[in-house]
């Protein structure tokens, strides 16, 4: 195997793996898993060959046939069954059918209209949720790992479900292990099992070591056999027990479902109550009293919030799918909008993964040739470099056999640094250090001076050093390192970084860049892109240990350097305990850990396979500057959702004491099905659907249920006594045959108008289209009234003068209570 070599100090990087991924390519095509590869039978050929070249084209067919396939399904999503059942399958729906189908036996179709729009508003769901699930699947396999597979000798990547049995599979920092296996090659292989058993440390492997899914690569490289693929992995066992659409915390969710059960709970004494009232104690006609109770039942139910609720999510992830944002748990959009903490690691976030090296300047008397030599060699040692190794590369390529690589100590994240032993035309062996200056040297070195100003610069700077003669492997390999050059790179700033700090910053969302490098270098870059705090950078090895002094230093300070991956995990930690909502990005496996502690982790497209199977989301074009819309999206589900569930459970509210009030007077309930029918979808569904989709940048604050329901009972309350009280004076004007009907249609106008006016201040601030909407409601409610066919169709026919008038004052009042109850609520209960 070839010898890798990997030298960063701040971990993997994206641009890094990517050209590792090139040299990978580069040794041949692409292999398809069925392809006939090599017509010799590999079990004539050595044992340690065999292990060498992997399979044959021959044994891969073989093992196809046999069905020894990595085949598990990646499933980003819900199945179709599963959609429809989650849709139609509902408690509501259930007791909406039942009623609907009473409706059906005993009443004209008008009375069934409620029937026929929970169907519609079913299948706008089910559609919503099949466009995202399309939208959600095709960005899974965008991101979905491209294991490297060894056949024939030949490396090349092929998908996930194209490894089959026995295939030797080679690994790379950062790469995560996606079937179980038997290490055959290692060169200082680290393994990071973290997510599988719950253990930070990394586990050094040798050959003959198990190795399981769902781990991935900290440091070094290696090759190991599948030994368990498709169902039988390890990782495969445990998404069968949980799948990718699994969901991260969720207020607005948690809040509608706790909203729903005490609807449940009221919704059933007072039907009962209404039942007995209507069937029995007025003994009336049997089937308009059924269609009364039904009428009475009915809107109590907020079928539609869920509803509503999932279709705004569903939307969200078109829409996000749309800027190449794989949104992987679909409340992580909401979970982001609440964030008021986002910590970034500077590489690969706020600077592009490319870097240039501008100046070598050799140390102590070294010849500048032969430090170019080096570090050629040191170059092309790794066939997976970083973007510091990379770019190295480039600048000295390689020239020939002069120097040959022995051995290597590859990057840790811990370390800070990497190794090499070169080995000359004459046999001479040099063991080589190229890391980080400040770890590498001593404090107080006169070398440091100098790295400290290019530092200042925004300019990384990394050493090379030749270490004293302990072994590369040794603790103590950089005691006594004698420096020879320092090595100049400059990183490429993300044009869109400053703008994204920017909006962060009017948002009131404070970022915090936590990175591995120098902190100096990490501040100028920082200060480059107009963060506030960026002059005061902090070395985090002066960092506490935890605890409230170290949230303490947090919260003063904005950007860190040297900062290990445990102490970035601790860092989380110790914003959260002081109430602070944290999301992470990150690219690198030294990220992971603090990404799996987040509470929304997002990790970039072509960061490490281990960092996106731990996000909620994975920036798929890489941009940080996706991340504003991802902030935009979940507010406008969560400010939007907030506003139409007022809507919602104002009308359950108002519904609930209507059939209180009716069971004690012992009278007829007022309404038809017909009627809350049209007062709902004038009033709440229409309204409701557009007003969920509208844009909305109000900040996400916290406590949903208690901002709802702080306005939805005062306006139930106010809806519901304004209409029993115009129904209580229509029962004593009218009287005679269609006495019932004129009272119906007095109190529908009033029910009507004080719904319009909870729409109104919903609808509020007003825009064009707002007022238009709600302009349009009314006029559709005029026309109800207008045409004498609708007249028929709806039951409603407005009598004499003096009763609609009334019922418009007394809707009035209720206008005006509504408006001062509503400045009450603010004043008395915040948000």
């Amino acid at each position: 195997m070839t010898q890798r070599a990997g030298i960063d100090t701040d971990g993997p990087e994206p641009d890094g793996r990517e050209d590792g991924r090139s040299a990978a390519r580069q040794q041949g095509p692409p292999i398809d898993a069925g392809a006939e590869l090599d017509p010799v039978h590999p079990m004539t050929m050595p044992a340690s060959r065999r292990r060498a070249t992997g399979l044959s084209g021959a044994e891969v067919a073989e093992r196809i046939a046999r069905g020894e396939v990595n085949d598990v399904p990646v499933r980003s999503s819900r199945s179709l069954g599963e959609i429809v059942r989650a849709n139609v399958l509902t408690r509501f729906n259930a007791l909406i059918g039942v009623l609907w189908v009473i409706m059906l036996i005993v009443a004209p179709i008008q009375d069934s209209l409620f029937g026929f729009v929970i169907v519609a508003n079913t299948g706008i769901g089910i559609v919503q949720e099949l466009r995202a699930k399309r939208t959600l699947d095709g960005l899974a396999v965008i991101g979905e790992a491209r294991p490297t597979v060894r056949r024939d000798g030949v490396a090349a990547e092929v998908s996930t479900s194209g490894i089959v049995l026995d295939d030797l599979v080679e690994l790379g920092p950062g790469d995560k292990v996606v079937v179980d296996g038997e290490v055959v090659e290692a060169d200082g292989l680290e393994i990071d099992e973290s997510l599988l058993t719950g253990e930070a440390d990394p586990v050094l492997k040798r050959p003959g070591d198990p190795v399981m899914s769902g781990s991935f690569v900290v440091a070094g490289g290696g090759a190991f056999t599948a030994t368990k693929v498709g169902r039988e992995a390890y990782a495969a066992q445990l998404a069968e027990e949980a799948s990718r659409f699994t969901l991260v915390h969720s207020e607005l969710r948690s809040g509608i479902s706790t909203i729903l059960k005490y609807v449940t709970w009221m919704m059933v004494p007072t039907a009962t109550g209404l039942v007995i009232s209507q069937l029995v104690v007025k003994n009336e006609d049997v089937k308009n009293s059924i269609a009364r109770t039904v009428g009475g039942i009915v809107p109590m139910i907020p079928e539609g919030l869920v509803l509503l609720t999932s279709v705004a999510f569903a939307i969200g992830v078109i829409r996000l799918g749309r800027r190449q944002c794989l949104v992987q748990e679909l409340p992580a959009i909401e979970g982001l909008a609440r964030v008021d903490v986002v910590c970034l690691d500077k590489t690969g976030t706020l600077t592009e993964g490319g870097m240039d090296v501008t100046e070598v300047r050799p140390l102590g008397g070294m010849d500048e040739s032969s430090v170019h030599a080096v570090l050629g060699a040191l170059g092309a040692s790794d066939p997976r470099p970083n973007a510091s190794l990379q770019a190295i590369a480039e600048a000295f390529p390689d020239k020939g056999p002069g120097l040959r690589c022995a051995d290597t100590l590859p990057f840790s994240s811990a370390r800070k640094y990497s190794g090499a032993t070169l080995v000359a035309e004459g046999g001479e062996r040099t063991s080589w250090l190229l890391g980080a200056p400040d770890v590498l040297l001593a404090p107080g070195d006169p070398e440091l001076d100098g790295v400290e100003r290019l530092n200042e610069a925004g300019l990384r700077v990394l050493l090379l050093a030749r270490a004293a003669g302990a072994s590369l492997d040794s603790a103590t390999a950089a005691e006594g390192a004698r420096p020879v050059a320092l090595v100049v790179l400059e990183q490429r700033l993300r044009p869109d970084a400053a703008d994204t700090l920017r909006y962060f910053a009017e948002q009131r969302v404070t970022a915090k860049v936590i990175s591995g490098d120098n902190a100096v270098s990490v501040g100028a870059v920082a200060q480059k892109l107009g963060l506030p705090g960026a002059e005061r950078p902090v070395d985090a090895r002066t960092l506490p240990a935890g605890g409230e002094e170290l949230a303490a230093r947090l919260d003063a300070h904005s950007v860190f350097g040297r900062v290990t991956p445990r102490q970035k995990r601790d860092m989380v930690g110790a914003l959260q305990s002081r109430g602070h909502t944290v999301a992470m990005t990150g690219d690198g496996v030294n990220d992971v850990l603090a990404l799996k502690d987040a509470d929304i982790g997002v990790a970039m497209g072509s960061g490490s396979e281990a960092t996106r199977a731990v996000a909620q989301i994975v920036l798929l074009n890489n941009s940080f500057a996706t991340l504003p819309s991802v902030v935009a999206e979940g507010r406008r589900v969560i400010g939007n959702i907030t506003r139409v569930a007022t809507l919602f459970l104002t009308k359950t509210v108002y519904s609930v004491l209507l059939a209180i009030l009716v069971v004690c007077s012992q009278v007829e309930y007022p309404f038809l099905p017909r009627h809350l029918t049209l007062l709902s979808t004038l009033t709440i569904g229409v309204p409701a659907f557009f007003l969920a989709l509208a844009p909305n940048r109000e900040r996400a604050r916290p406590h949903f249920v208690r901002r709802v329901m702080r306005y939805a009972i005062p306006a139930g309350v106010i809806a519901a006594a304004a209409t029993f009280c115009t129904y209580l004076l229509a029962r004593s004007h009218y009287s005679g045959p269609g006495a019932l009907e004129a009272e119906t249609s007095a109190a529908t106008l009033t029910l009507f108008l004080v719904s319009m006016w909870v729409l109104a201040i919903i609808a509020r601030p007003y825009t064009w289209w707002r007022v238009a909407l709600v302009a349009a409601m009314g006029l559709c409610f005029v026309v109800v009234l207008a045409v004498p066919w609708l007249q028929e169709f709806f039951a409603l026919k407005l009598v004499g003068t003096v009763l609609p008038w009334t019922a418009v004052g007394v809707a009035a009042a209720g206008a005006v209570l509504l408006e001062f109850g509503w400045r009450w609520v603010d004043r008395r209960f915040p948000a």
